[in-house]
């Protein structure tokens, strides 16, 4: 981190940084700025981004160009850039999380405020994001909006602390369980290796044999749903990946909102 940052010129005060970085560009942000480039080739914000978060707000407002320019990031984890004056690869695994109304106006499926060029106006706006590009995103989550009500419900049975906890010891098996492959995560896990550690049980392969066939799932998205759902199941505490696992790891595939 502290060496992107440094070839960036963005160290502060020379100090190596031990935080993970949070990045949050702008969606007027070139090509450029996002996947880095330029006369001198600086990296940019998905390299900036390295072993922590890049956010991206109002998705669809970015450039088509610009957001299917992370398409190749996003999968390998690092940048290659080829310029008349030099070529350089920069390291960019990130957790990619964006956020997106579901129409330009942001009321759909709202019965009081809807616009009248619904569903229309929504099966637009959200074409914008090319579907490469959200085959890359392993959870896609609608979030109902909060009303004033909401506010004074009770906090959840399940605290941030006690999220945490359950976070760390899933990481911990994670790092037990690829450590002679010199991986960390299951995100990163892949082929023989994933399979193996994430070979569903006969009714989690049938269930997700049944899904790849009527959701249309790339080979991407069935390699993703299984690192999904491995990752559910470690949450979980669970030694192998179930049914009820590829089950819930298959509700976050994006399905269409709108007929």
């Amino acid at each position: 981190m502290s060496m992107v940052a440094s070839v960036a010129g963005t160290l502060d005060g020379g100090r190596l940084s031990r935080a993970r970085p949070f990045r949050s560009p702008h969606h007027s942000a070139s090509m450029p700025a996002l996947v880095g480039g330029g006369l001198k080739l600086r990296p940019g914000e998905v390299s900036l981004a390295h072993l922590g978060v890049l956010f991206l707000d109002e998705l669809p407002e970015f450039q088509r160009a610009v957001l299917d320019s992370l398409r190749q990031p996003l999968e390998t984890g690092k940048v290659q850039i080829a310029r008349a004056n030099g070529h350089v690869t920069f390291p960019a695994r990130v957790q990619l999380v964006a956020a997106m109304n579901p129409c330009r106006c942001g009321y759909l499926g709202d019965a009081t405020r809807a616009c009248s060029r619904a569903p229309r106006c929504a099966q637009d706006y959200q074409a914008k994001v090319s579907g490469p590009l959200l085959d890359r995103i392993d959870l896609h989550v609608e979030v109902a909006a909060v009303g004033a009500a909401d506010l004074v419900l009770p906090p959840p049975s399940e605290g941030s602390g006690e999220v945490r906890a359950r976070v760390e010891a899933a990481r911990a098996t994670q790092r037990a369980r690829y450590a002679a492959q010199g991986l960390r995560t299951n995100a990163e896990a892949d082929g023989e290796v994933l399979e193996a550690a994430a070979g569903p049980d006969e009714g989690g392969r049938a269930l997700l044999a049944q899904a790849a066939a009527a959701m249309g799932l790339s080979a991407r998205g069935y390699t993703r749903v299984l690192r999904v759902a491995r990752t559910i199941a470690d949450l979980a505490g669970a030694e192998r990946v179930g049914r009820v696992h590829i089950a819930e790891a298959l509700s976050y595939r994006l399905r269409p909102a709108v007929n």
